[in-house]
C-alpha cells in the first residue's frame, strides 16, 4: 500500500500490481469466457427444491432470451425490471436482458406494490420479469409482464413461450454493445431517504471482477461453491455472487429465504466452501442452540464473508472458535474496493481478521476529515473514498445526489468512517448517518453493539440516537435478552460504562423483543427511533 502525496493528498494504493481489464467484451461475454470446457457442470442449484441450471443451459438460455426480449423490441439502453427471489433461472435473466443491450433492475419482492412502482416509474422500465406469486404485485403497472414458470397466466408471457421465440427470431436487428453502456441499474433501498437508481456500465462491473479475482488461482476454476443467500436484486448478488461464480465456473447454492435449518442443511448437502452472509446469520450461528443438531464436522465451508453491516470483532472470535476451520472476514458495502481473502501461497497475505482487508489492484483509496475534505494520514480515522473504474456512472436522472457522492476528482464518498493501519489493512468503524453526536464527540453505534454482545445475557441489540437537550443526542440501547436473564437496566449500563470513555457510555435502555432488520441484515434504526420517541409522548401526554 503505497500512500502517495499529492498536493498534500494522502492517497493510498494496493500492495499488488495492477490487473488488465479487457477491452470490447460485454459482462455477458465476459462472465461466460472459458464456458466451453463447463457445460455439463451445474451453475445454479436451489437448495429446497433442487432444480438446477447447467452452464451449457446458461449460454443457450441467455442467447434465446436476448433475441426474444430483442424482438419484443427491446432496444439498448431500455431497463427491465426483475422481481424475483433467489431461483436457479436469474443469472440467466440478468445475462439475457444485458445480452440484449437492456438494463438488468433487480426489485425486493417481499416490496410492496407503491414500491416497486416507484421503481419501475423512475427507471422509465419498458417490462418485467417475476414469477407467478408476485404477478398480482406487478399485472396492475401497465408493462409487459413476463412470468417463469410453466403456468399460463393470462396477460402475462409465459417463460417457455418467450425462450421458443427466441428461438425462432434471427440476430438481425442486434445493436452493437459498447463497454460504455449501462447494464445494471439497481435501487438504494431507501432507507435513508428516496431510493436512488445506480447506473452501472459493462465496463464497471468487468473492472470490478477482475479487481475482486485477482487472487483466484487456476485449479480452483470449476471447484468454488457459493452459497446465494443474500439477495440477487442486490448488486452484490447478482455480481459479487452469480457473475464471480460463473465467471470461475463455479456452482451457485440459490436460497430464497434463510431458515438456520435450511441454510445448515444447504451447506453440507451441497458441500458449500464459500458463504456470503450478513452478520445477524453469524450471530444465530453462535447462540442458537439449532446449530447442535448438525454434524458440523461434515461441512466443506472454507470461508464465510459478512456484508451490509460491521461485524463485531468478539462475535467474530466467537464464531471461529465453534467453526475453527473456517475463516470469516468482513467487506465494506462498497464491495469494489476492498478484499481480505488473499491467496497466502501465491504471497498475497490475509488482512487481520476484524478489518475489511486490503486495497484491491486497479484501486485508490483516501480518508478525509468530513468536515474540512482534507485527505488523513494512516491510523486517522475519516470518510472513506475512492476512485477507480468500478465507480458508478452516477445516479440515475440525479444530477445532485451524483455530484454529493462522485467528485470533480472522480473520488466517490462512500460515507463509511474509517482508517488505513501500518501495514494497509482498512477498519471501518460505521457509517456517516449513523454517528450519534454526544456534546460534540461522535460515538459509532456499531462499537457500542459489539460491546454489549459481548454480555452473557444480551442476544441481540441496536444502539439508536434519541435527542437531548442538553447533549444534542444521547446513546439509548435497544436490548434482546437471554429469557433466563436477571439483569436490570442498571446492570447493563454499567456494563458498557466499564468499557467505554465516559462520552460513549449508553444513557439508557430499552428492552425489546427482536431487533428490526432490513433484508441485508442492516438494523433499522430509524425504527426503532420512532418507536421510541412515541412511547415517550404517549408518556408525557
Amino acid at each position: 500500500m503505497e500512500a502517495q502525496k499529492q498536493d498534500n493528498e494522502h492517497v493510498f494504493r494496493s500492495l499488488y500490481p495492477s490487473v488488465p481489464i479487457p477491452d470490447k467484451l460485454t459482462l455477458p461475454e465476459f462472465v461466460l469466457q472459458g464456458v466451453e470446457e463447463f457445460t455439463e457442470n451445474v451453475a445454479f442449484v436451489e437448495a429446497v427444491t433442487g432444480k438446477a441450471v447447467t452452464y451449457g443451459d446458461v449460454v443457450r438460455d441467455t442467447k434465446r432470451l436476448a433475441k426474444a426480449l430483442t424482438s419484443l423490441g427491446l432496444r439498448k439502453g431500455h431497463v427491465m425490471v426483475v422481481v424475483l427471489p433467489n431461483v436457479a433461472e436469474y443469472g440467466i435473466i440478468a445475462l439475457g436482458i444485458m445480452s440484449a443491450g437492456g438494463v438488468f433492475s433487480g426489485a425486493n419482492p417481499t416490496a410492496l406494490v407503491s414500491e416497486i412502482k416507484k421503481q419501475v416509474e423512475a427507471s422509465g422500465a419498458r417490462g418485467i420479469i417475476t414469477d407467478s406469486t408476485n404477478f398480482e404485485k406487478v399485472k396492475t403497472l401497465g408493462l409487459p409482464v413476463i412470468v417463469l414458470g410453466e403456468e399460463k397466466i393470462e396477460g402475462a408471457v409465459n417463460w417457455k413461450d418467450l425462450l421458443e421465440a427466441g428461438d425462432r427470431s434471427g440476430d438481425n436487428d442486434k445493436e452493437e454493445i459498447l463497454q460504455t453502456d449501462l447494464c445494471a441499474l439497481p435501487f438504494s433501498s431507501g432507507t435513508t431517504g428516496l431510493q436512488k437508481g445506480v447506473m452501472l456500465t459493462h465496463r464497471n462491473l468487468i473492472a470490478n471482477l477482475c479487481s475482486t479475482l485477482f487472487s483466484i488461482r487456476s485449479e480452483m476454476i470449476g471447484q468454488i461453491v457459493t452459497l446465494g443467500l443474500i439477495p440477487f436484486f442486490h448488486i452484490y448478488g447478482i455480481v459479487g455472487i452469480c457473475c464471480a461464480t460463473m465467471k470461475n465456473k463455479g456452482k451457485v447454492v440459490a436460497m430464497s429465504r434463510y431458515d438456520l435449518r435450511l441454510f445448515l442443511n444447504a451447506l453440507i448437502a451441497h458441500e458449500v466452501s464459500f458463504a456470503p452472509i450478513v452478520p445477524p446469520i453469524i450471530l444465530n450461528l453462535v447462540k442458537n442452540p439449532i446449530v447442535d443438531e448438525f454434524d458440523l464436522s461434515k461441512l466443506k465451508l472454507r470461508s464465510v464473508m459478512t456484508a451490509a453491516a460491521p461485524l463485531a470483532p468478539e462475535l467474530l472470535t466467537a464464531f471461529e472458535a465453534k467453526f475453527s476451520n473456517v475463516q470469516a472476514y468482513g467487506l465494506t458495502e462498497h464491495s469494489c474496493i476492498t478484499l481480505t481473502h488473499g491467496d497466502p501461497d501465491k504471497g498475497q497475505g490475509i488482512a487481520k481478521r476484524n478489518s475489511v482487508g486490503f486495497i484491491l489492484p486497479n484501486l485508490e483509496v483516501k480518508f478525509i476529515d468530513p468536515d474540512t475534505g482534507r485527505s488523513l494520514p494512516k491510523n486517522t480515522s475519516g470518510e472513506l473514498c475512492v476512485r477507480s473504474q468500478c465507480v458508478m456512472q452516477g445516479y440515475f436522472k440525479n444530477k445532485e445526489e451524483t455530484e454529493k457522492t462522485i467528485d470533480e476528482e472522480g473520488w466517490l464518498h462512500t460515507g463509511d468512517i474509517g482508517y488505513i493501519d501500518d501495514d494497509g489493512d482498512i477498519f471501518i468503524v460505521d457509517r456517516i448517518k449513523e454517528l450519534i453526536k454526544y456534546k460534540g464527540f461522535q460515538v459509532a453505534p456499531a462499537e457500542l453493539e459489539a460491546i454489549l454482545l459481548t454480555h452473557p445475557s444480551v442476544e441481540d441489540v441496536a444502539v439508536v440516537p434519541l435527542p437531548d437537550e442538553e447533549a444534542g443526542e444521547i446513546p439509548v440501547a435497544c436490548v434482546v435478552m437471554n429469557p433466563k436473564a436477571k439483569e436490570k437496566e442498571e446492570d447493563i449500563l454499567n456494563f458498557v460504562a466499564a468499557n467505554v470513555a465516559h462520552y460513549k457510555k449508553i444513557r439508557a435502555v430499552h428492552f425489546v423483543d427482536s431487533i428490526p432488520k432490513s433484508l441485508s441484515g442492516k438494523i433499522m434504526r430509524r425504527l426503532l427511533r420512532d418507536k421510541i420517541l412515541s412511547i415517550k409522548k404517549t408518556l408525557l401526554i
